[in-house]
């Protein structure tokens, strides 16, 4: 009976999300802020060798999905080439993007080719003074051509990650959902998290994504529970009647979704995060090679993932049980 990553809550981990880097060409809002970020020097970024061979080791212990993220994926040099060698990894069934959309287009047909299998696209605004705004510079029509680019050549289903925020974007919900009653697309709603910033602009951004649903009663739209979205992630997912496409709502402040977590992360760095919101973190650089060694840590790892992240807590103001990361989302890999 080969081992497999479950840990003390009985949540089985077949799902790893790999950050190749921490660089990013936006500076959005509620991710980094607009300068004063240090970037890791390339020497610190695990190398296409160590990734791969962790990801080899992960294989056996029942990983079978990886999701590439940042930063933006897309600024690290050669990405095909590291696609391709893990899409050769025995038992890797499933190889996704999380990218801003800016360089997707012109590489989207390698990227396909290498064995890249699905594609979330950030895209908070469909109005393009907006999206700069969010994004510190963004250009909407390059995220739009991706998005095209990504029906050509064949990578569905597309899913538009949307953070929500609250006098920022909440006037554009029912354009969004527009979207998904004309074409098959996944938009996804995703609650304004304090990841590395418990600030009083957080707060105040903030937005239940009830107002989602809200919005749809308003527009006469019949939306219901769907469970035909394929992807790994936590959303619950719904789609309007008649609709081509659906949309999901991803809420980890006031409904978290840690009792289903299957995953993992791998930062850019060579640290293994058990849980996205709280400090701990395991080096793993040092023991690659040490198939054992690689593997003891992901398990001592797994052995103090909390049951949920808390974020609840902090927007209260409560007292936590862990210690929040001061990491931001494109330091993680979120």
């Amino acid at each position: 009976m080969p081992k497999l990553l479950l840990d003390r809550f009985g949540r089985m981990h077949d799902y790893l999300r790999i950050s190749v880097t921490d660089r990013c060409n936006l500076r959005c809002v509620y991710c980094m802020p607009e300068d004063g970020m240090e970037f890791e020097p390339d020497e610190k970024l695990l190398t296409f060798d160590e990734i791969t061979e962790i990801v080899r080791v992960l294989a056996g212990l029942g990983v079978r999905k990886l999701r590439l993220t940042g930063g933006e994926p897309l600024v690290r040099k050669n990405l095909e080439q590291l696609i391709g060698r893990l899409s050769q990894i025995p038992g890797i069934e499933d190889i996704a993007l999380t990218t801003n959309g800016i360089y997707f287009a012109s590489r989207a047909e390698k990227l396909r080719a290498a064995g890249l299998t699905r594609v979330n696209i950030s895209l908070d605004s469909l109005r393009a003074d907006r999206f700069s705004l969010i994004t510190r510079g963004g250009d909407i029509r390059r995220v739009l051509a991706s998005i095209e680019e990504a029906y050509r050549v064949g990578i569905t289903p597309i899913k538009l990650n949307v953070v929500l925020m609250k006098g920022i974007n909440d006037d554009e919900i029912a354009d969004f959902l527009q979207m998904t009653i004309d074409r098959p697309i996944q938009v996804r709603f995703i609650e304004y998290m304090p990841i590395g910033h418990q600030d009083e602009d957080w707060k105040k951004r903030y937005l239940s994504l009830t107002t989602v649903l809200d919005r749809c009663k308003e527009m006469g739209w019949e939306a219901t529970a769907s469970d035909a979205v394929y992807g790994n992630g936590p959303a619950q997912n719904y789609r309007i009647e008649g609709a081509l496409g659906s949309f999901g709502l991803i809420h980890p402040i006031s409904d978290h979704f840690c009792e289903t977590c299957n995953r993992l992360r791998l930062t850019a760095d060579g640290n293994i995060k058990p849980c996205l919101y709280w400090s701990d973190e395991f080096n793993v650089r040092k023991y690659i090679g040490d198939d054992a060694a690689v593997e003891d840590l992901f398990f001592r790892a797994l052995d103090i993932k909390p049951q949920n992240h808390e974020m609840a807590q902090a927007l209260m103001n409560e007292e936590q049980s862990h210690t929040p990361t001061i990491r931001r989302m494109s330091q993680i890999g979120g």
